[in-house]
């Protein structure tokens, strides 16, 4: 509990994790992205996003973000709509985006800095926790040099430390593995399995079934915007008509029908 910061005293619950789409639909023009999609996802849990390319998950995930307006739903973040109470909605989340960015003139050390200070963390806890991070992502050798010269590996490791820093409650993940190492990858789902096991909530969209399949507790899979299938491994295998037991061959069926 925290202490309200108004006249009086009395204790203010703090926010629990959640992430909820309630109806959320994205139009551009008259091509639907993604249409009338509902999901809630509780502390501790893992939920993967699955689909081709164009089914709309980055969409979705950007929606949630507050980077793209819905045409229709609602989309909140611990309780706080995204559109209507953003900066709360804000404030409980880490986006790791599918292309990272990172000022291309800074260092990795100076852009976690930034990314710190602009959450209002600073002084020598803040560079502790920057030199911690670091340190968890094997980055000393190369955190030090101007972001101009990264690879996409390093890039994504810097974004995936920055999104760690303020220890948001929620988090929207949009393709994590790309271009990491196989050490990196199984030290991110390390970080993903840690941070659902302190009751964070998480979305990872990815393309990469393993991934869906060895940390995500329910795994959505989105067809031409609209979720065609929702549950866990063992759920989905009872909502195939074709008897299939690994995730890919359910993958398949239902894209395909």
């Amino acid at each position: 509990m925290e202490k309200n910061p108004g006249y009086n005293s009395e204790p203010v619950e703090a926010p629990t994790a959640s992430i909820e789409l309630d109806g959320l639909t994205r139009r551009f023009g008259e091509k639907t992205a993604v249409a009338d999609l509902s999901l809630r996802i509780g502390p501790g849990e893992i939920v993967g996003l699955l689909g081709p390319n164009g089914a709309g998950k980055t969409t979705t995930i950007k929606m949630l973000a507050g980077l793209l307006r819905p045409s229709a739903g609602a989309a909140r973040l611990c309780g706080s709509d995204v559109w209507q109470r953003p900066e709360q909605a804000k404030r409980v989340l880490g986006y790791i985006p599918d292309d990272p960015f990172i000022y291309e003139l800074l260092t990795g050390r100076e852009f976690l800095s930034l990314v710190a200070n602009l959450y209002g963390l600073g002084g020598p806890a803040a560079d502790a926790r920057v030199a911690g991070l670091v340190d968890r992502f094997d980055a000393a050798e190369w955190i030090d040099r101007r972001a101009e010269g990264y690879s996409h590996g390093m890039r994504q490791k810097t974004v995936l430390a920055a999104t760690l820093l303020h220890d948001p409650l929620v988090y929207l993940v949009d393709e994590p593995m790309v271009g990491l190492d196989p050490a990196s990858m199984i030290l991110v789902k390390e970080i993903f399995r840690g941070l659902a096991a302190r009751g964070r909530s998480l979305l990872v969209s990815t393309h990469t079934l393993s991934l869906a399949e060895s940390i995500c507790g329910r795994i959505g899979i989105l067809s031409r915007g609209r979720l065609v299938a929702l549950g866990t491994l063992d759920e989905l295998r009872r909502m195939s008509r074709r008897a299939h037991t690994d995730l890919e061959s359910l993958y398949l069926e239902f894209t395909r029908d």
